[in-house]
């Protein structure tokens, strides 16, 4: 008898039931909210010191670790994270190759570059391939946090060297652009800047006040003019005009 009382667990009580369920409500709210993240990266250590310093935040969590580009494509497929975190070079894909596929698997996840390449030829190819942001390795664990956040806002991200890089790039190239803008009315460089700075159809008609209609009559004329598909597009080539800044593109610069 005295045995089986020494196994015996006391009951809880209400208040310590409450307490256990209310602690299980949180960690479930707390897991459902969090950003879920694919980390892609074929260097184990460094995914498991980045997955270490992501689980400090309570908004961000790594769901899930892919080593290649066809590994990635299974993990994104199945998990269906809100961003994707990957290098350039990676087995599988060539360059920004990996990007473009895991953009087509996984449509509406952002995508992050974290990566020991800082040349403009990698920065473009990244950008171009799809990705939100570009992150070198050599970044401080707040600058790749930072990064995060402002790639799931919506914005696009560039740390402090790259962006340096692809300003340089702007201002010290010839480009095409003065020579093909001259098609575009003054109306529809209105617009192609504020379409830019993120500015929505509805916005944009209120701001010029006309009509919704005519905005996107207007919108699609100038992208067929520009040969531009999609808001990517646009925001590349009004930086590249000058039609709008940095700032007023929502690109977030590290400092």
């Amino acid at each position: 008898m005295a045995q089986q009382g020494a196994n015996t667990t006391a009951p809880r009580s209400t208040a310590q039931d409450a307490a256990v369920r209310e602690t299980e409500f949180k960690v479930s709210c707390d897991e459902r909210d969090a950003a879920r993240i694919l980390l892609v990266d074929d260097h184990a250590i460094l995914r498991e010191g980045v997955s270490a310093l992501i689980a400090l935040e309570s908004d961000l969590r790594v769901v899930g670790h892919a080593a290649s580009i066809p590994e990635a494509i299974e993990r994104a497929r199945t998990l269906q994270p809100d961003l994707i975190i990957t290098d350039l070079s990676l087995p599988g894909a060539a360059g920004a190759q990996g990007i473009v596929e895991l953009r087509r698997i996984c449509p509406k996840a952002k995508l992050l570059v974290l990566t020991v390449h800082d040349t403009e030829e990698h920065i473009r190819a990244g950008l171009y391939a799809g990705a939100s942001g570009y992150v070198l390795k050599d970044a401080s664990r707040s600058e790749l946090i930072f990064g995060i956040r402002a790639v799931l806002a919506g914005k696009q991200h560039l740390c402090a060297r790259s962006s340096a890089r692809v300003v340089r790039s702007y201002l010290g190239e010839p480009t095409q652009v003065p020579h093909v803008i001259a098609g575009v009315t003054g109306r529809e460089r209105e617009i192609l800047a504020m379409i830019a700075s993120g500015h929505s159809n509805k916005r944009i008609a209120q701001s010029l006040k006309r009509s919704v209609k005519t905005v996107e009559k207007h919108r699609a004329n100038l992208m067929r003019k520009l040969n531009l598909h999609n808001v990517a597009d646009v925001t590349r080539f009004a930086l590249q005009s000058g039609l709008c800044s940095m700032s007023d593109a929502g690109v977030n610069v590290s400092t």
